[in-house]
């Protein structure tokens, strides 16, 4: 029998109440957030369109380590299962689907070409998704995915966009091949970014050739060391970023997982951002106007342990966010 050389690598798996009911465990006299929550045939209501990224070949074609691929799938059970109530309901929610994929990482120069594939599914995948006046949150994978999210954006609306980074590495490395360390000079490069901001660098973890990129395309980027002993700086340079972009534009925003001290990640570091720094920015960007995304990226959990921080990390930081957006509309 011949092999089948055609079988897809990349696939969406679309979520239904079925599905979903079978991660969420009731109880009597309470009503979980995964029971309100909208599935992929039923997005019309929903406000914010969740999509999980199964893929870590981006990190690791960039040098990196493997294991964001099970993000997403440590973030849904925990965020199904915290309360429905006052403060969120859930039916604002849909869980869309997975995109999975069986890419192996074989090597460098092979992997850069695999992710060119990605970039084209998640590309059209999200362009075909109706989504005015609703919001992705797209968790999981490398940040090579920014890519794609960023280049669907610009289609669907015919707008550059504005994208704030929050991220130890300004992941603008040269147009070498797709990987995760330079979504954001590809997508500048092609004209689909307006202002690109990076906040937290880590001084002495990006290169001269790539602040100089930064200084040439007049990009605004901060540095973590300089938040050290000033801990609400973060706050501080957010509200005069947003304070001064132009609203009619729409607006993405990452955190990368790397820049939260001990979080296991795909460029795990000591030093960095504490989970209430990231919760208090999120509900910071909350409550911005016109958001298109929030990429959540590199949470490479290994163990049972592991699982559970980013599961729990990326929960509050998703609920932090929403509720944030609710108020401001409400």
């Amino acid at each position: 029998m011949k092999s089948n050389n055609n079988t897809k690598k990349i696939n969406l798996l679309p979520f239904t109440k079925d599905s979903l009911s079978k991660i969420i465990s009731v109880r009597k006299g309470e009503k979980k957030l995964g029971e309100n929550i909208e599935t992929y045939h039923n997005l019309k209501n929903a406000q914010y369109i969740f999509i999980g990224i199964n893929e870590d070949i981006g990190p690791q074609a960039n040098h990196g380590f493997p294991g964001a691929s099970n993000g997403f799938k440590c973030f849904l059970s925990r965020f199904l299962n915290t309360q429905s109530n006052r403060f969120l309901n859930g039916n604002e929610i849909c869980i869309y689907g997975t995109i999975d994929t069986t890419y192996n990482f074989e090597n460098i120069e092979k992997s850069r070409l695999d992710i060119k594939e990605i970039d084209d599914f998640i590309t059209n995948l999200l362009t075909g998704i109706e989504s005015k006046e609703k919001t992705f949150i797209l968790i999981g994978g490398g940040h090579n995915n920014a890519y794609p999210i960023i280049k669907s954006i610009f289609k669907k609306t015919n707008s550059k966009v504005d994208v704030i980074n929050l991220d130890p590495h300004a992941d603008c490395r040269p147009l070498e091949g797709r990987h995760s360390g330079n979504p954001f000079s590809y997508a500048n490069e092609e004209g689909f970014i307006k202002n690109y901001t990076v906040l937290g660098l880590h001084e002495q973890y990006n290169s001269e050739q790539i602040y100089n990129y930064l200084d040439t395309n007049k990009f605004h980027y901060t540095f973590f060391e300089d938040c050290i002993n000033n801990k609400v700086k973060l706050i501080e340079d957010i509200s005069n970023v947003l304070r001064k972009r132009q609203k009619s534009v729409p607006i993405g925003f990452e955190i990368d997982l790397d820049s939260i001290a001990f979080m296991p990640s795909s460029a795990y570091t000591p030093s960095g951002f504490s989970i209430e720094d990231i919760r208090l920015y999120a509900q910071q960007i909350g409550r911005e106007d016109n958001i298109s995304y929030l990429h959540l990226p590199e949470a490479a959990p290994t163990n049972n342990l592991e699982e559970k921080i980013v599961g729990k990390t990326l929960t509050y930081i998703v609920l932090d966010f929403i509720k944030a957006n609710k108020r401001k509309t409400e």
